[in-house]
């Protein structure tokens, strides 16, 4: 991750990790300290994938919406589909789509079957733009470049079962 932030002198999680234990349950201070971890790594990645992509006038939710298309046969989906895929409310699909068209990088039309439903279309300049997008996020090693390939795929296994349980996906009967 980026070294541009300043470093605070102690670990901060370590720190509540100590702090939890005395006021609350030392048996669930793991835990606790799993999910702060957790989260935290989330936010610098998410930031550090933003700050690359800011340039090229995307977040890492509109690149997402974009390599969403991208994998479509058609390089269409519906705005539910998205929605659906990115596993958010279809809401939060809208304002990604409207940014997304507004820069050219998406065109809206109606489904042709279905009256109630709003295609997206990648766009020449969105496939363009999403190429430069995925170059940088490549070159960067997706934000975890401190990480081996080996601890990349230790990390996504212990946390494929955390979500499956949360009913993200259900896993094989033999997995």
């Amino acid at each position: 991750m980026s070294g541009r932030r300043r470093a605070l002198p102690f670990d901060p999680i370590q720190e509540a990790s100590r702090l939890w234990a005395e006021q609350w349950s030392a048996d669930q201070t793991p835990r606790m300290r799993a999910v702060t971890s957790l989260m935290r790594v989330h936010q610098l990645v998410l930031t550090e994938l933003d700050e690359l992509l800011r340039p090229l006038g995307l977040t890492f939710a509109r690149y997402e919406v974009l390599v969403l298309l991208s994998f479509s046969r058609r390089g269409t989906l519906s705005l539910g589909k998205i929605g659906e895929r990115l596993q958010v409310h279809a809401t939060s699909v809208t304002p990604l789509v409207n940014r997304l068209e507004a820069a050219g990088l998406l065109v809206r039309s109606p489904h042709p079957e279905d009256g109630r439903a709003v295609l997206a279309a990648i766009t020449p300049e969105g496939r363009a733009v999403l190429q430069q997008a995925t170059d940088a996020i490549v070159g960067a090693r997706f934000a975890l470049g401190a990480l081996s390939d080996e601890q990349c795929d230790e990390l996504t296994s212990l946390l494929t079962g955390p979500r499956s349980a949360a009913g993200d996906f259900e896993l094989p009967e033999d997995a």
